[in-house]
């Protein structure tokens, strides 16, 4: 039988931290020309559980980003981090969400 104290650890245990997210996640992101990063949404607050996604704001400089790009890069990153991420430029943020979700934004890069 697992004490309380484990099974917190196990629990903790699916839940990254952002400088865990940082680590694995920045150099995919260089690597696929993005010059700006931020997590926003439950793992930026601090809320986040175990099956939560990890939302993410990215702007890519100096060259075009497809939809094929924006979904290698989502799968990279969710290969890499064994977690959903979801992708939004900072430019397709919606008007009427954009206070909320950059007063969360913690940034990665």
């Amino acid at each position: 039988m697992k004490t309380n104290k484990e099974i917190i650890a196990i629990k903790k245990k699916d839940i990254l931290t952002i400088s865990e997210i940082k680590k694995k996640a920045v150099p995919l992101l260089k690597k696929n020309g993005v010059v700006k990063a931020g997590i926003f949404g439950s793992y930026a607050r601090g809320e986040a559980k175990k099956r939560s996604d990890i939302d993410m704001l990215i702007k890519v400089k100096g060259r075009k980003f497809s939809l094929l790009d924006h979904v290698r890069l989502e799968r990279e990153l969710q290969n890499n981090l064994k977690k959903k991420v979801d992708i939004l430029t900072y430019k397709s943020v919606n008007p009427l969400l954009k206070e909320y979700i950059f007063k969360d934004e913690v940034k990665i890069l």
